[in-house]
């Protein structure tokens, strides 16, 4: 199937592929089906989660963990029984990341983390009923030059 983005023009994906948000995403709630695109440079750790029917929307994401190592939540029932998770091992759990002019103020959304069933292919973005963790957490340290 061949689908249109803004960022690496017209590509070919795998149905099989297609994560299905029965929501949507809080705020863009009218696209339900996304894809999972890798970047190209497999040195780095951002990848995008790219709207199917609307080529103008994709969002960055990236392993939390790989950033906040103590990342760590408790799935509610609810969640689990509506992405039809059976085996914690057939979960993904990425967050949204943004990344302004200066790449060093990168922050990605630990509050609000995106749930991906591997097996269903469904998904949904997780809002944490904590204080615990940020919309707008700093990914890159500040270092003494």
């Amino acid at each position: 199937m061949k689908i249109k983005t803004k960022y690496f023009g017209e590509i070919e994906i795998n149905e099989d592929g297609i994560i299905t948000f029965e929501d949507g995403i809080p705020g863009f709630g009218y696209v339900k089906k996304y894809v999972m695109l890798k970047n190209p440079n497999p040195e780095l750790p951002f990848n995008w989660l790219q709207g199917v029917d609307e080529p103008s929307l994709a969002f960055v994401i990236v392993n939390p963990f790989l950033f906040k190592e103590d990342y760590e939540f408790d799935i509610p029932q609810s969640t689990i029984e509506e992405l039809c998770i059976e085996n914690i091992q057939d979960v993904l759990i990425c967050s949204i990341v943004t990344i302004p002019q200066e790449m060093i103020n990168t922050t990605m959304n630990l509050k609000a983390p995106i749930i991906i069933n591997t097996k269903t292919k469904k998904g949904k973005q997780l809002v944490l009923d904590t204080d615990k963790y940020e919309i707008k957490y700093k990914i890159f340290k500040k270092t003494a030059l």
